[in-house]
């Protein structure tokens, strides 16, 4: 186990991709803070903690505002050494609480929080303790919102989580600090459950992924785990993508190519004889 004997922090970690990230930690052997706002949820999953055979603790906080960060953080320094902070929380266009009358200030201000100022708060008062208890990991998830326009502030603020990565892991690396991304594709989560329409490939435009379907909070808190580790030691400052293809695929062109098949490809992967 990976993280046996290391605590580790994730952020909005009471439901969707942060909750499969919980788990991840916790069956590689991880004691695992989790922070969100919805009290309920997050003994839901300390219970589960339990069936896993391991120890998360849920702390509340509303993680946009720093006066809040600061106190949780502290909590956390008193509960153990942290060596791993996986910043998940944030918000999309179904939660991000913008209304439609919402001046374009109240919009960014609310966008940019949830998203942006939650994982900049986390990090800051958190690269001490990672620090003080002999290096770590920071990991941050973006989306592959960051390279469509049509996202608009969410692509915004979720870019700017990608050039923050940057900005941490030239910060962290005289501590010890590692910083990474995982910008993850389409991921089937509770909402996604509770709103089949945009679950199964079948109901798409086009596929969901060049697999033909959604990823997995599983599968995202993976690449997490991964860039957390000692396996990836000397990785720091980057972004993995982790859409299951649907960035490299130019769907436009899509008839096009059928039309013309082999021709533009080298034929490499051939039917056995």
């Amino acid at each position: 186990m990976r993280f046996e004997g290391k605590d580790v922090l994730v952020t909005g970690g009471n439901s969707g991709i942060g909750r499969g990230i919980v788990q991840y930690f916790l069956r590689e052997g991880a004691r695992v803070a989790f922070a969100g706002r919805d009290r309920k949820k997050g003994s839901a999953v300390e219970a589960e903690a339990g069936v896993i055979g391991g120890e998360a603790r849920f702390f509340a906080c509303d993680l946009s505002e720093e006066d809040q960060v600061e106190e949780l953080i502290g909590q956390i320094g008193r509960w153990g050494r942290l060596r791993v902070v996986v910043n998940n929380a944030g918000a999309g266009s179904r939660r991000s609480g913008i209304e439609p009358d919402d001046r374009p200030g109240v919009r960014w201000d609310k966008m940019r929080g949830a998203n942006l100022d939650s994982t900049y708060f986390v990090s800051s008062y958190a690269m001490p303790l990672i620090r003080d208890s002999g290096g770590g990991a920071i990991v941050n998830i973006s989306s592959t919102a960051t390279l469509h326009g049509n996202w608009g502030l969410y692509c915004v603020a979720k870019s700017a989580v990608e050039a923050l990565t940057r900005s941490l892991a030239i910060e962290g690396a005289p501590l010890g600090i590692r910083a990474n991304c995982v910008s993850p594709g389409w991921i089937a989560t509770a909402t996604d459950i509770e709103a089949p329409a945009s679950g199964s490939a079948g109901d798409w435009t086009v596929p969901p992924s060049i697999f033909g379907r959604m990823g997995t909070p599983a599968e995202i808190a993976a690449a997490v785990a991964f860039l957390a580790s000692d396996e990836a030691s000397f990785i720091t400052g980057q972004t993995l993508v982790a859409d299951g293809g649907l960035s490299i695929v130019d769907y436009t062109s899509s008839s096009l190519l059928e039309q013309r098949g082999s021709v533009l490809f080298s034929g490499t992967v051939r039917d056995t004889p």
